[in-house]
């Protein structure tokens, strides 16, 4: 089936159609308008799979759409952004991410940080055997070229498969084009809302496509990188973890926390939420030490830290996370039955 956008049909109408081609046809193939989802600049195809349910997903400008109740839960960039005059350019990202109520939880390219995004997952050092390449971190000489991508819905939730190609213009053929250096194969599955709270999980799997590809956080001793949120940063922001409060290094990461929650009023309701970052026991270096800022930045479960490691050609490097979005401030024994639950659903 094809679909081709008409000037006169709205947004909502648009998405109808994409919905009902989803519970219609059940698993199969759905024609994306160019204006929406661009693939080397030209409509493609992208798989779903599965009847829509409470999580329903819709194509925007770029990106794709979650919501719940018609209330947006958040929004995949998978085109690039920038400044008007092309500088931080950057897609494959998550912006804007909402509570259960409808208040924005990230910020965008913000005027401290202007490289820093919603929800993304960058390292500073990125080489090739001795050699530098760029500085994905800040979109320096990196793009992701997002080339397949995967909708997979269920009663309780919808699953976003994702293939992105790391490419670099310092690191070409012999044709003078540009070579992928590493496969990612990310995952993002947004839960419906439960007993005031909302899980989001990110599967991040890292694939090295030429020998000698090692990965790195910033080469201070700070070591910053890998899965972070940019946050807002309210004067009541309450930041905590499992043995209380975490305080801010500026020289090196925080104390290694399992998770991190930040509790504080977000909105102009006067309601505090939270957000709070979970970090699966199952990765590399587990507990991670944390970016922890109280303003003009990111929070961070940091990996590797300042040292590279190498990526391989033959096994994935696989990092997992997940976002739980909850009403209320910070509560002791929430906060581990999230853990709990997390460590105990994904293996």
């Amino acid at each position: 089936m094809h679909y081709r956008p008409n000037s006169w049909l709205t947004q909502r109408i648009a998405r109808g159609l994409v919905i009902a081609w989803m519970v219609v046809l059940g698993s199969t193939r759905t024609w994306v308008p160019a204006v929406d989802i661009k693939l080397n600049d030209d409509p493609q195809l992208f798989d779903v799979s599965g009847n829509s349910g409470r999580v329903v997903v819709e194509p925007v400008n770029g990106g794709l759409r979650f919501l719940e109740d018609d209330q947006e839960i958040l929004t995949y960039n998978r085109d690039p952004i920038s400044q008007p005059d092309g500088r931080y350019k950057r897609g494959h990202y998550v912006h804007p991410l909402y509570d259960l109520d409808g208040v924005r939880m990230t910020d965008d390219m913000p005027k401290d940080h202007r490289h820093q995004r919603g929800v993304f997952w960058a390292w500073t050092q990125l080489w090739i055997g001795n050699k530098r390449i760029g500085n994905p971190w800040e979109q320096k000489e990196m793009a992701w070229d997002v080339t397949a991508m995967k909708i997979v819905s269920e009663p309780e939730s919808a699953t976003l498969y994702t293939t992105a190609l790391w490419k670099s213009p310092l690191w070409l053929n012999d044709k003078g084009h540009e070579k992928a250096i590493v496969k990612e194969s990310t995952t993002i599955r947004v839960h419906a809302s439960a007993a005031d709270a909302r899980e989001i999980d990110f599967e991040i799997s890292l694939l090295a496509l030429a020998s000698e590809v090692r990965l790195g956080g910033s080469m201070n001793t700070k070591g910053y990188g890998g899965f972070s949120v940019r946050i807002p940063l309210p004067n009541d922001l309450k930041i905590v973890g499992p043995t209380g409060t975490v305080e801010q290094d500026g020289k090196r990461p925080s104390p290694p926390q399992p998770w991190v929650d930040y509790s504080a009023v977000f909105g102009k309701d006067g309601k505090t939420s939270g957000l709070t970052i979970l970090c699966h026991p199952g990765n590399p270096g587990f507990p991670h030490g944390w970016t922890i800022r109280r303003s003009a930045s990111c929070q961070n479960p940091v990996y590797p830290g300042q040292k590279p490691v190498a990526l391989s050609t033959e096994k994935p490097l696989v990092l997992r996370y997940r976002i739980v979005l909850h009403r209320d401030g910070y509560d002791a024994v929430r906060m581990k039955k999230f853990f709990e639950g997390y460590k105990g659903e994904v293996k």
